[in-house]
């Protein structure tokens, strides 16, 4: 299948949890409309035996499911694309492996990578992170300005990254973002789904205005 990922506003980016295909479920409701299972500390089959599930979940929403990092674990949840970081296997490994069709994205974290990264068939880039989080920890954030040049230098889909929240929308929307991804605000919160709304709700304001 092949997916659009230009109108696809809301990116979760989620680490293994005991209520993890309820918590999905619970974000699309409020809008999120891609996902990424990632996860660095858990064994492989844990991964996998998540994977395959929430693959489904995503499956019968409607939303594409993207593994990060491990190639090996992409193919064996049947996932739609994999997400791969400066360090890791190469996009066009990716690509050669997974297809035509596979989403494959690129973490891209300063000018010279985001340049690099127009160089490969990657459907989408992420720029970031904006703002340091504990999500990236050791990783300063890389301000305004790389986000500026990486969204003003790209035709494909560029997704930030760092600090997402409802109220960080409007300032990133007005540097130009269209395409948020989201941790913390949706994994930490009580009531996802709201969570969720409210950036969605956000962004329309935005659109709007």
């Amino acid at each position: 299948m092949t997916w659009d990922l230009t109108t696809r506003r809301l990116y979760l980016c989620t680490p293994l949890r005991d209520d993890l295909c309820a918590f999905v479920a619970a974000c699309v409701e409020g809008g999120v409309d891609i996902v990424q299972l990632r996860e660095k500390d858990a064994d492989a089959a844990s991964i996998e035996a998540s994977g395959i599930a929430l693959r489904r979940v995503c499956g019968d929403l409607g939303v594409p499911f993207i593994l990060n990092d491990s190639l090996d674990l992409a193919v064996a949840t049947g996932a739609d694309g994999i997400h791969v970081g400066q360090d890791d296997l190469s996009v066009e490994a990716c690509r050669s492996a997974l297809g035509s069709d596979a989403i494959i994205g690129l973490s891209t974290h300063e000018q010279a990578e985001f340049d690099a990264g127009l160089l490969t068939s990657a459907t989408y880039l992420s720029a970031g992170p904006v703002v340091a989080t504990p999500t990236k920890p050791g990783r300063p954030g890389t301000g305004e300005a790389y986000v500026s040049y990486a969204l003003h230098h790209s035709e494909r889909p560029v997704f930030i990254t760092g600090g997402v929240d409802a109220d960080a929308v409007p300032a990133l929307y007005h540097l130009g973002v269209r395409h948020f991804v989201v941790v913390r605000a949706l994994t930490e919160s009580s009531n996802p789904t709201a969570s969720a709304r409210a950036i969605i709700d956000a962004i329309a304001r935005c659109e709007s205005s």
